[in-house]
């Protein structure tokens, strides 16, 4: 199993439909969208055609997270699975407005996914995300009611529906959380265009790309990539499943590295997508023809890409989040 970092993995994607069963009896969950109760009908509901309506069912399904236990659960279970899977490093994704608009203190979210990090087999850190569909001003307020847990995230992202959410519009949000010293990452080139990708390195100042894959439409852009060595977090089985690349053999991931991008591959909402990182490396292995050597070198330079990886130590980020040193 090649050792590797993950960059870009949101953890409320990791929730199995066995856990969503398993949390919804634990919580006694009354009058369910969906018959949240049953393994095979959580399951069933996966049947998604595009970004939209998965993200339908991806919110659905975070009903079932009420209590600190539960962000535990979430967390540590992705950790073991990203244990078999060859991560020594990852650096997690997470969306405190899905939670918070429930009703689910940020207490509850930062205790139980801080306890999970720190008794993990995985070294990680948390990068808290704003749903850019819920606007930059509650952004904003999310980001300063989060800076009590500062030392429990590296950075800040930007997800979920890109389209008609440019991410100039969070420029303040992003400019509060570089001076508070926080890293900044944004999806953009997936569904948006290249002028995404331009946005979110002129605007916000972002250090990784996630996803990206949309910039190998502008030569200009690819060439600013590759000479400011800006990682992009691509997420092959993801593309797929949301029907942004027709299939894995026609992914864009070899020219990229043909145009000597720095690529890192990762899992996003393995529950969802088809596996989890290892699965993302086999595929690529399978479909593509990448040989098991270019893929050591992309799972060799993930540890390079991260923020919190320190190879002197071994261990990666701090227990609580923070980077090494920090």
């Amino acid at each position: 199993m090649r050792p590797k970092a993950e960059l870009h993995l949101h953890i409320e994607g990791t929730l199995e439909p066995e856990l969503v069963v398993e949390l919804a009896r634990r919580n006694r969950i009354e009058r369910p969208a969906f018959d949240v109760f049953d393994v095979e009908a959580v399951r069933a509901r996966n049947d998604f055609a595009d970004l939209r309506s998965f993200l339908d069912v991806y919110y659905d399904n975070l009903a079932v997270l009420r209590t600190e236990e539960d962000f535990y659960d979430l967390a540590a279970a992705y950790l073991r699975r990203a244990a078999a899977q060859g991560v020594r490093h990852a650096e997690i994704f997470f969306d405190p407005q899905a939670h918070t608009s429930r009703g689910v203190p940020l207490e509850a979210v930062f205790g139980g996914l801080s306890a999970a990090l720190r008794d993990g087999e995985v070294p990680a850190a948390l990068i808290l995300c704003f749903l850019r569909d819920r606007g930059a001003e509650e952004a904003e307020r999310t980001l300063r009611a989060a800076l009590p847990f500062r030392e429990q995230f590296i950075g800040v992202g930007l997800d979920s529906a890109e389209v008609g959410y440019p991410p100039s519009l969070f420029r303040r949000v992003f400019d509060i959380a570089a001076v508070e010293g926080l890293h900044r990452v944004a999806h953009a080139g997936e569904e948006g265009g290249p002028d995404y990708v331009w946005e979110a390195l002129d605007v916000l100042g972002v250090e990784r790309v996630d996803h990206g894959i949309r910039a190998m439409e502008d030569p200009q852009l690819v060439a600013r990539l590759r000479e400011e060595r800006i990682p992009l977090t691509v997420c092959p089985l993801s593309n797929v499943r949301l029907g942004v690349v027709p299939s894995l053999r026609d992914h864009i991931l070899p020219a990229m590295l043909d145009e000597g991008l720095v690529v890192t591959v990762n899992s996003d909402d393995p529950a969802y997508f088809g596996g989890y990182v290892e699965d993302n490396y086999e595929a690529l292995r399978r479909e593509l023809g990448m040989t098991g050597e270019q893929l050591d070198r992309i799972a060799a330079g993930s540890f390079a890409a991260a923020f919190a990886y320190d190879p002197r130590h071994g261990e990666g980020a701090h227990p609580a989040g923070r980077p090494l040193g920090s």
